[in-house]
């Protein structure tokens, strides 16, 4: 198996447009920036899959050997796109890939349902083949996928709608290995049913939004606590990977007040004293 880190940031990206933080402004001025939070997958390096697609897909693409069309043809090696939720950041991409000649979409049903106005669109132009997510999938190339529900906050614009499992994380198996990468770039709480899912996995690309409960509170004033936007915050992780030293974890979905985006930083030391890592965009990992 390997797998293509293609972004590593949360929804507005490292720097963000509009934000002029210490992190937003040491990236701009260092060019050392992170486009948000995307990944791409393949059991057989000919047959790719994408979990999520975020608004910056275009760029991630173009950058990316390995997703690239043959020569002289139109064709993708992309065959398609698995959503953990339902948010912005994380599905607008699709748009992108409406160019497709076939696209196929697998999702939750709430996710589906919460993305109608969006595949409504890439379906006059595509033939979109809509899956619903429910336990492990077989995907071509020799993978299998299973998805865990490990969150029920919806996005805000769906903020209506009923359903469940509006998040989840993945694990990747492949079936002539046997080895394994779980992706969980929102999780609000390590409980026992995410210990299963990460139970025995060689590589973890871990929920790293906010390092601490109060990150975005004391950094922009405003009283938004980590959990109360679904994400588990990167201290509360650190007891848990020290106790798994034989998986590698690395966290991902870094929000631009996070101080993990800094080399220098003593919360990122921490990170590596417990054994872990940080993704970086473009980050290639093999499991052979």
């Amino acid at each position: 198996m390997r797998v293509r880190v293609l972004g590593t940031a949360a929804g507005g990206g490292l720097p963000q447009w509009n934000c002029g933080c210490r992190s937003c402004l040491h990236a701009r001025e260092t060019g050392q920036w992170r486009t948000q939070d995307c990944l791409a997958v393949s059991g057989d390096d000919a047959t790719w899959f994408l979990v999520n697609a975020a608004p910056d897909l275009r760029t991630q693409l173009l950058t990316t050997p390995e997703l690239q069309p043959p020569p002289g043809t139109r064709r993708t090696p992309i065959a398609g796109v698995l959503l953990s939720t339902a948010e912005l950041d994380h599905a607008l991409g699709l748009v992108t890939l409406r160019e497709a000649e076939q696209l196929r979409l697998y999702a939750t049903a709430a996710v589906h349902r919460a993305l109608e106005p969006v595949t409504g669109m890439i379906s006059a132009y595509t033939d979109l083949r809509q899956e619903v997510v429910t336990g492990e999938l077989e995907l071509p190339g020799g993978l299998t996928a299973r998805a865990t529900g490990v969150g029920e906050k919806r996005p805000r614009y769906a903020a209506g709608l009923a359903g469940r499992d509006w998040v989840v994380a993945y694990r990747f198996t492949d079936t002539a290995t046997g080895r394994s990468l779980v992706y969980a770039p929102c999780l609000p709480d390590w409980n026992a049913a995410f210990a299963e899912v990460v139970d025995g996995a060689d590589v973890v690309l871990l929920d790293g939004t906010f390092f601490t409960e109060d990150e975005l509170t004391r950094t922009s004033g405003r009283d938004r606590p980590a959990r109360s936007m679904g994400h588990l915050p990167v201290c509360a992780s650190l007891p848990e990977i020290a106790r798994r030293p034989r998986t590698r974890f690395m966290f991902t979905h870094l929000n631009n007040t996070n101080p993990l985006a800094h080399p220098d930083s003593p919360e990122l030391a921490e990170v590596h004293a417990a054994g872990a890592g940080v993704a970086a965009d473009g980050q290639l990992v093999e499991l052979r």
